[in-house]
């Protein structure tokens, strides 16, 4: 009888051992899991509906409700100018409508910079920054980079000419960059930079201060104007350029050494008896 109650009693420590190590082992899965819960909430970044577009928009484009819808954006990487739940596109029923001024690819987060305000009209002069003015440059194939410039584009201009006067007489024709990095606003009639292929344009449009407008019309009406195009991530700052036609052949003017004027000798002629002498005076002229 005693053995059997031994018996029993080793069974049930046993039994009791074996429930406390399943209890701790579930105990410490339970608290693993919660731990990387927990972590994985931590992880989870505050969001804000914005609105992106549903397909490709073109500059000129009206934007509608069906070009259009909200998705959750992170807080913290919201686009400046974004449109989101706050701030609207659509504010009222019989609000006017928007137009688009900057081509927009699908599922891009639609920006106040890209698109006018209700009512507004899209042409160039809702691209230009206070302060600034449009002007017009004549251009050609060679001038025009090949036809290759887009609005938004920035380019250098070069003027070639002649300039008769001071320390460049005689060194024929001079080309000098006047323009740094000027913005194009406009190719032709066209301020959207959604153009197809090469276009050989007659006039771009830059925007420029008003002292660069002064600059370009009277650098156009006495020379040539050249373009170059500048890299899209190019910030350098271009240094004063200019090149002569003896400059770029390496032909180095002579200097010219004057010729001295021979000492002028005045005399006069005085006779001794019968003999006539010459005799040196000062010279009154």
């Amino acid at each position: 009888m005693r053995m059997v109650f031994g018996l029993v009693l080793l069974v049930g420590i046993a039994l009791a051992g074996g429930a406390v190590y399943m209890a701790k082992g579930y105990i410490e899965q339970y608290q693993n899991a919660l731990a990387y819960e927990r972590a994985e909430r931590a992880k989870i970044v505050p969001t804000i509906p914005v609105f992106v577009t549903t397909r490709t928009l073109k500059y000129g484009e009206e934007l509608k409700e069906e070009d259009v819808r909200l998705v959750d954006w992170p807080e913290n990487a919201i686009p400046e100018g974004a449109f989101t739940g706050e701030n609207p596109l659509f504010a009222t029923e019989g609000e006017e409508r928007r137009l688009i001024l900057r081509h927009t690819e699908k599922d891009e987060a639609v920006l106040a910079s890209k698109v006018t305000e209700p009512g507004e009209d899209a042409g160039l002069t809702s691209r230009l920054e206070r302060g600034m003015r449009a002007f017009a440059i004549s251009v050609d194939v060679s001038s025009g980079v090949s036809g290759f410039l887009r609005p938004g584009d920035k380019v250098d201009v070069y003027w070639t000419g002649q300039i008769d006067q001071g320390r460049l007489s005689g060194q024929g024709d001079v080309t000098r960059l006047i323009e740094a990095a000027v913005q194009i606003v406009a190719v032709d009639q066209t301020a959207g930079g959604d153009l197809e292929g090469a276009i050989i344009a007659r006039t771009v449009t830059v925007a420029v201060r008003p002292q660069q407008v002064a600059a370009l019309a009277q650098a156009q009406s006495t020379g040539r104007l050249s373009l170059s195009l500048v890299g899209a991530g190019d910030d350098t700052v271009a240094e004063s350029i200019e090149v002569t036609q003896r400059s770029l052949l390496g032909i180095q003017l002579e200097e010219v050494i004057p010729e001295e004027a021979p000492e002028e000798i005045c005399t006069t002629r005085v006779r001794r008896g019968a003999e006539v002498v010459e005799l040196p005076i000062p010279c009154t002229n």
